[in-house]
């Protein structure tokens, strides 16, 4: 009989998809702790409140590290990448790093003056520019879009208000 399974080494085993199970694990077992922490909190809108969802992740979480462990100890590997388009031998691009770091950090600090359409704005366009466009003006204007439909889809959708710096009453 023959074994059409990929080729497994034999009584190796992979310790960092042990890691991985165990990290699983102890992220479900912190989940469930927090959970229970939770008061109970219950309302006629609302009658089993807040506790069932995190309860639900958290086993999921750990049932998912039991049976990941399981199939690792019985010799299951994932299938290896085909890869990327990347080559490993090139330094990082500091200089774009840099940019976005910068674009965040700016952000950062103009979101409450500001507000957030003007921040996330330079946001939009910095990342856009970090990452290579070198159309300003679309840039900009797409970054513009971007951040108005998050404001709204935040205060309309979500009943979040973030900051409208200078633009308050504009807005």
């Amino acid at each position: 009989m023959t074994d059409h399974r990929p080729s497994v080494m034999t009584g190796v085993r992979d310790r960092a998809q042990f890691g991985l199970c165990t990290a699983l694990g102890l992220l479900g077992v912190f989940v469930l702790v927090d959970a229970s922490r939770i008061g109970a909190a219950s309302s006629s809108n609302d009658p089993i409140g807040p506790r069932p969802v995190p309860i639900l992740l958290g086993v999921l979480l750990v049932v998912v590290a039991v049976l990941y462990a399981v199939d690792v100890a019985r010799g299951g590997r994932g299938e290896e990448e085909a890869g990327e388009d990347v080559d490993l031998s090139t330094r990082a691009d500091w200089k774009t790093i840099v940019m976005l770091a910068a674009a965040f950090v700016l952000n950062a600090l103009l979101i409450q003056p500001l507000g957030w359409v003007i921040s996330g704005s330079v946001l939009f366009w910095g990342s856009a520019f970090a990452l290579g466009n070198r159309h300003h003006l679309r840039g900009l204007a797409i970054g513009i879009a971007l951040s108005l439909a998050t404001f709204y889809a935040f205060a309309i959708g979500l009943g979040v208000n973030l900051p409208a710096g200078i633009l308050q009453g504009i807005l």
